[in-house]
């Protein structure tokens, strides 16, 4: 009962934050005894800053320290960096005009990086060591903050002190990161730093929050909130208007509706709350205790053994409220079966970080699509000056990196999340001497992890698994002749091994594209293969698609052929059970319409219904298509990998995603889920809240 655990109350934070209001004190109410469930106020939350003595590298981000902020090679700016004194806010002094400062929580980090591990600090590698560079990752879009300091010691100060503070927040309890997200709201809303907020700054606050509210109901919390009738609220004040603001009528029935007295829920009562409505089995009795003992805030219901509503809430708003069965986060699916029997989270584009014709080139476009599990990435390498390989969408206004760079980016950040194999679909656009310095490039910084043969050095008859390709680096691209002949040793001279200009721009061509920049792109071309780079190519071939006659004839198991969205809805229509027969026996790559300039998604469920493996979305936007990509792969524990129902694996199985009734073991799930509350920590993020599922499927 309740939202997704991927936007907690630790997540909901600002980015940008003003000097923290001072610390308040909130003194405990006794458990309710009427008839009615009173709200109550907890005791204030022990602060970041405790344990701060005795760490030299949190003492010296206390005292300040002058280092370069970097954006580009040619702005190199020095700042004064401070951590504040609440141990939650970094500080440091700009000069822009009207702004001579800046603030972001150190919630707002995601990791940091030392040394040169992003384009800015690449690019400025020859002036600073790497001992001295580190990158601030932010949440959500904002861009990463890179840092240069005047010492490798001041470096690792900060480093290690922003580690600290970052493992601090995350062993937060509940009532704690409650408890720091309402003191970020007030500080955001208290306007003129008196440490009180009057009705205008509440009512600034709301529209902050998105909450759509009243304005006469909101003053009158207000009114019943403004204990001290000073007509503001201060410290204190302010979390009992919190609590009346989010106070949830529907979710108080159903706690009453299990509590014996109304007022608290006992051992016994939860344990029914738990077997009723979030369907747990056994051991509920101990879960029931640990529930108690992690989100009551009171100790004096702690001492008897019950839940009151406040942590009724706290539990809600946790991750093990989530809807989310706890069963699937885990590693849950046989991964022995072949590569072609599972979905996998796949990136279009993967280097854009916006827009397909203008929007920024980066290496940080695979570091994050992999540290959300991703599993394929899209390289479109085209030449470059100085014998150096480039990635960016050609000929179009996006910016150019280096294919070397965005190598040593997957190589660092390939098996962080996932240990399960990593396939580079290369959009291969270079001549054959760059396309050898790609394949110099793809040894030397890979290494072992590059798979460049079969597993057991024979011709193999069919897919190996995700299991048996753990910690390895596909390459999915053209190759001269096949695995037979690799084996055979009767493969074509490198030069006379032609291939295509890549399936997109053709798809584009067809698909008659308005625009003079895009059509410039899509001339037919031949190009010649370098050998160097086909022998990096194993089990992934990319070839063109003539029907599913012709391939279910002549194709190979080693064979991946790709489709633009729209051609794919028109294989789904006219020949949908020939389409999933396909994928139960080869690779499928899916990828976004020439159309979709802005980045945008098309909806992934309808290609994943056609047993569709590689589904290949724009990570960097935003939206119901990347919603339901992080749905499916946030199960099986996050690996990048999800085994595709038994129906689209088996041959004959004659399932049609077009005409699913017909098929013979047809029998739908409707899952019926009932709102019962909306979370006031997520109305800013226009997202649900709370809610009851009704997670008893009905045939």
């Amino acid at each position: 009962m309740n939202r997704d655990s991927s936007t907690s109350s630790s997540d909901t934070r600002n980015t940008d934050r003003d000097d923290p209001a001072p610390d308040g004190n909130v003194t405990e109410n006794p458990m309710a005894s009427s008839g009615s469930v009173l709200l109550t106020a907890w005791p204030r939350a022990p602060s970041l800053s405790s344990g701060i003595q005795g760490d030299d590298n949190l003492q010296s981000m206390l005292v300040g320290t002058v280092m370069r902020k970097i954006k580009s090679r040619s702005w190199k700016k020095q700042r004064y960096f401070k951590l504040q004194d609440d141990c939650a806010t970094i500080w440091y002094q700009s000069k822009k005009t009207g702004n001579t400062h800046c603030t972001f929580s150190v919630s707002d980090v995601e990791a940091i990086r030392e040394g040169h591990q992003s384009e800015v600090l690449l690019s400025i590698a020859d002036e600073f060591p790497p001992d001295r560079c580190f990158t601030l990752v932010f949440r959500g879009r904002r861009g990463n903050l890179d840092l240069v300091a005047e010492s490798a010691e001041e470096a690792q100060s900060w480093i290690r002190g922003m580690r600290k503070l970052i493992e601090n927040l995350e062993n937060m309890g509940e009532r704690e990161k409650l408890d720091q997200w309402i003191g970020d709201w007030f500080k955001k809303a208290d306007k003129n730093k008196d440490g009180r907020m009057n009705f205008k700054e509440v009512r600034d606050l709301l529209k902050m929050m998105n909450v759509d509210m009243n304005e006469h109901h909101a003053h009158r919390l207000f009114t019943m909130a403004d204990r001290s009738q000073s007509g503001t609220l201060e410290d204190d004040e302010f979390v009992l208007f919190y609590k009346m603001l989010t106070r949830r009528e529907d979710v108080l029935k159903v706690f009453q509706q299990y509590s014996a007295d109304g007022q608290k829920l006992s051992l016994r009562d939860l344990q029914g709350f738990l077997r009723d409505e979030q369907l747990e089995g056994g051991g509920v009795e101990q879960q029931a205790k640990r529930l108690i003992e992690r989100y009551e805030p009171s100790d004096t219901a702690k001492l008897l053994n019950a839940m009151t509503f406040d942590g009724f809430l706290m539990y809600l708003g946790s991750a093990e409220g989530s809807i989310f069965n706890p069963q699937r986060r885990g590693l849950f699916q046989d991964m022995s079966q072949p590569l072609c029997h599972y979905f996998i989270s796949s990136s279009h584009n993967t280097y854009l970080m916006e827009d397909q014709l203008r929007g920024q080139s980066s290496v940080e476009g695979y570091i994050r699509a992999l540290s959300r599990g991703c599993r394929c990435l899209e390289v479109d390498c085209w030449d470059g000056a100085s014998g150096e390989p480039i990635v960016y969408h050609g000929r179009t206004f996006t910016s150019k990196i280096l294919f070397k760079d965005v190598v040593s980016a997957v190589g660092n950040y390939a098996f962080k999340v996932s240990e399960y194999p990593v396939i580079l679909s290369i959009e291969n656009h270079c001549g054959v001497e760059q396309q050898n310095v790609m394949a110099q490039h793809l040894n030397h910084i890979l290494g072992d992890k590059l798979l460049k043969s079969t597993l057991d050095g024979r011709a193999p008859v069919g897919l190996p698994s995700p299991e048996d390709l753990k910690g390895k680096i596909l390459l999915k691209a053209k190759k001269i002749g096949g695995l037979e002949e690799s084996f055979s040793g009767m493969v074509e001279d490198a030069l006379t091994g032609e291939v295509s200009d890549e399936e997109e721009a053709s798809e584009i061509e067809k698909d008659h594209l308005q625009r003079e920049s895009i059509r410039h792109r899509v001339k037919k071309s031949k190009q010649h293969l370098s050998k160097e780079l086909s022998d990096c190519v194993v089990y992934c071939k990319s070839v063109h698609f003539s029907s599913f006659k012709h391939s279910r004839i002549h194709s190979k198991f080693y064979e991946v052929a790709s489709f633009t969205e729209s051609k794919a809805r028109k294989h789904l229509k006219d020949a949908g059970a020939e389409f999933v027969l396909h994928n139960s026996r080869q690779l499928t790559r899916i990828y976004p319409s020439g159309f979709r300039t802005d980045s945008s998604n098309f909806n992934p469920q309808e290609m994943w219904n056609a047993g569709c493996q590689f589904v290949a979305l724009n990570f960097q936007t935003a939206g119901e298509g990347m919603d339901l990509n992080d749905g499916l792969f946030n199960q099986n524990g996050h690996c990048g990998y999800v085994l595709k129902p038994i129906f689209m694996r088996e041959p004959g199985s004659g399932f049609d995603p077009e005409m699913p009734q017909n098929w013979e073991g047809y029998r739908p799930v409707v899952l019926t889920i009932q709102v019962r509350s909306q979370d006031a920590k997520k109305h800013h993020l226009g997202a649900g809240g709370t809610v009851m599922a009704e997670s008893r499927a009905r045939k």
